[in-house]
């Protein structure tokens, strides 16, 4: 019997390399994110070349509705998912002070509300099974002073944690997986000046997933990918905070 997966932000760059690694080993899955079309030609193109089976549900996860019908698919006692993949995710172009506070209001629905509540009815589903994981895309802006969005990530890192060390007696994983810049569309979505980040600090979505299973297979809390990343996040909570954030400012 196979595993089935359930992925947000499933058509784009972290989580279409996500949904790809999963559909290669043979995982069923259930692809979520805003846009139909798109989901539609992910998931016929992941059936056509793994033959997995391959759901599709359109959700904005800044929408309570929304949130609530991902949730109901996560509780299904008759088609259990094994995998959560909190992944959907964005950012604004501005500091906080300087943004919309409505703007700011739908980040922290979907950043924090969204998979608050998706961590939620995995956990109450999993739990009683005896067996399940979830992996959370945090961060390694989690670790630095940068505005609302690291203080989302950061919350839902430290709630990963938690949930990954108490959970994980009852056979639940629970994992934060906290990449560093990553070649998405993240940036070029939020209108984000890139231009000063240097070469070297780029992921390639494809090792971030790969690291992140790796890691998740043998049961961490915590998964930063690459070496490079892992020095910079120890640095990060180990050094003075008012250097890390001037740091950390050069890089948006």
């Amino acid at each position: 019997m196979s595993s089935r997966a359930l992925v947000t932000g499933a058509t784009a760059g972290i989580g279409h390399s996500f949904v790809c690694a999963l559909a290669a080993r043979g995982d069923d899955l259930v692809l979520v994110a805003r846009d139909t079309a798109r989901l539609e030609q992910v998931a016929a193109d992941l059936r056509a070349q793994h033959g997995v089976t391959v759901d599709v549900l359109t959700a904005d996860l800044t929408s309570p509705a929304d949130v609530d019908r991902v949730a109901a698919v996560l509780a299904d006692p008759d088609r259990p998912v094994d995998l959560l993949v909190n992944n959907a995710g964005a950012s604004l172009a501005g500091w906080f002070g300087s943004t919309e506070i409505t703007d700011e209001d739908r980040q922290l629905d979907l950043l924090v509300r969204a998979p608050m509540h998706l961590m939620d009815a995995a956990i109450k589903a999993m739990t009683p099974r005896g067996y399940g994981a979830i992996v959370n895309v945090t961060s390694v802006a989690a670790f630095t002073p940068r505005g609302a969005y690291s203080a989302h990530k950061a919350w839902l890192t430290n709630l990963s944690l938690w949930a990954g060390w108490h959970h994980g007696a009852s056979g639940v994983k629970v994992m934060a997986l906290a990449p560093g810049f990553t070649r998405t569309e993240f940036h070029q979505r939020g209108e984000m000046d890139i231009s000063g980040v240097p070469k070297w600090m780029w992921l390639q979505s494809d090792r971030v997933v790969a690291e992140g299973l790796r890691d998740l297979e043998r049961g961490k809390s915590l998964s930063v990918p690459s070496k490079r990343y892992k020095v910079l996040a120890f640095l990060a909570q180990h050094a003075p905070t008012s250097l890390v954030a001037r740091a950390a400012k050069r890089g948006r």
